[in-house]
């Protein structure tokens, strides 16, 4: 009787319809439209070994800049083979005081892994609470999903690291710019900021905003 059970049950085990394919991957066809559900797959006849490859986090940033930094992304756009792997990354650099300032990333938990110079990074929780640390070549740090963070170079040297994410749009608002970027009623950013009329013009001067 035990026979005839081990043998039903690996017959269940290694049994599937004819129909079901198991689906290694989906590269993305970058020709076609993006979809709340993704891109559409690549024929998998074109698919080659060059798919899960990119290179494009080799060379630094341009750090040229009003914060002093560069954000190099390897997203599903630039990197087709991410496509419904729920991952991405990017490669910040930061020239000596360049910062990434405050922002969230609404769709996804980050990790932070320091490859040359130092920075200090921290994020702050719901409850107001700021978790702050310096970090040198080798460290990492994670910053949890929806929370405001920041990375800073406040160090004499160029600094490197690299971030991944648990989603292929793990999304961001940078807190500055939504503020003063925009064409928001400058009383209304002043009567929601507690800043004065004259800090407001004069950080809506420099990041672009109007009204």
């Amino acid at each position: 009787m035990l026979h005839i059970i081990l043998c039903l049950t690996i017959s269940l085990l290694f049994s599937s319809p004819s129909k079901a394919t198991v689906q290694d991957f989906c590269v993305a066809d970058l020709t076609a439209p993006d979809t709340p559900a993704g891109y559409h797959c690549k024929d998998p006849k074109k698919v080659t070994a060059d798919d899960f490859v990119y290179s494009g986090l080799a060379a630094p940033g341009n750090t040229t800049n009003i914060i002093s930094a560069a954000v190099t992304p390897a997203f599903v756009s630039q990197f087709a083979a991410l496509n419904g792997l729920g991952l991405s990354a990017a490669r910040l650099d930061l020239a000596p005081g360049g910062v990434i300032p405050l922002h969230t990333h609404p769709g996804a938990n980050e990790i932070l892994l320091v490859t040359h110079g130092r920075l200090t990074v921290g994020f702050i929780s719901s409850a107001n609470v700021p978790y702050v640390k310096s970090l040198k070549k080798g460290d990492i740090a994670v910053f949890p999903q929806g929370l405001l963070h920041f990375q800073l170079n406040d160090h004499k040297t160029h600094a490197q690291s690299f971030v991944f994410f648990n989603s292929p749009y793990p999304g961001l608002q940078l807190l500055d710019f939504a503020l003063f970027a925009n064409d928001l009623a400058s009383i209304l950013v002043e009567k929601t900021t507690f800043l004065d009329e004259a800090t407001v013009k004069k950080l809506k001067g420099v990041l672009g905003g109007t009204n």
